[in-house]
């Protein structure tokens, strides 16, 4: 019997697997690698008199040097999976949607040019008195709730009390949605954790 066409055949699974590993490793990183290598190869082919190995080397190895050591300086990390997500809720992120997944994908990911995870999210929800006092996304993970697809988002809130997460409640779960509820709740003093729970007909 023949693979069925929307099946994904060896080649690309190995593909989606290489791009996700990638997008976990630092960009900044690879590029000083690349960069500390070209620049290297430069002055080697200088001590040998090799002008054109030399040109190339510093003419590329040099910017791609100092272009790694600007984005290692932008750099914000990804933000851990506190729980190991298990294989029956990996089976139900079919239920999640556009918005949860790519709020997944966003924060488990090195990212450039951001002060923190969901900085601009936490402004527009009025949970971000400023910069010192905005709540730190410190951890993420994934559940099973009520039979459904749960994303919990793990806030360090020391300055943002559980009262006003309660009040901004209506406005997340609109701000995250459709197809979610939010439920905010708090286990540890000055933590509180942020629950999408994709809504299932």
């Amino acid at each position: 019997m023949g693979r069925s066409a929307s099946a994904p055949v060896p080649n690309q699974l190995l593909l989606l697997k290489t791009f996700s590993t990638m997008r976990k490793i630092p960009l900044g990183t690879v590029l000083l690698v690349v960069g500390a290598l070209l620049t290297a190869t430069g002055f080697v082919a200088y001590a040998q008199e090799n002008a054109t190995l030399n040109l190339v080397g510093f003419f590329y190895g040099v910017p791609i040097l100092l272009g790694g050591l600007a984005l290692r300086a932008a750099e914000l990390e990804p933000v851990p999976y506190t729980t190991p997500t298990s294989d029956a809720v990996i089976a139900l992120r079919d239920q999640a949607t556009q918005t949860q997944t790519q709020v997944r994908k966003d924060v488990t990911r090195y990212r450039y040019g951001q002060e923190a995870h969901l900085d601009e999210t936490l402004e527009r929800l009025g949970l971000s008195p400023n910069a010192t006092q905005r709540p730190v996304l410190s951890g993420i993970h994934e559940e099973q709730r009520d039979g459904a697809y749960t994303l919990v988002l793990e806030f360090e809130s020391p300055y943002v009390s559980f009262e006003k997460w309660e009040e901004k409640q209506p406005k997340i779960e609109t701000f995250f949605g459709p197809g979610i509820t939010a439920e905010v709740s708090q286990e540890e003093d000055e933590k509180v954790n942020v629950a999408m729970k994709a809504v299932v007909a």
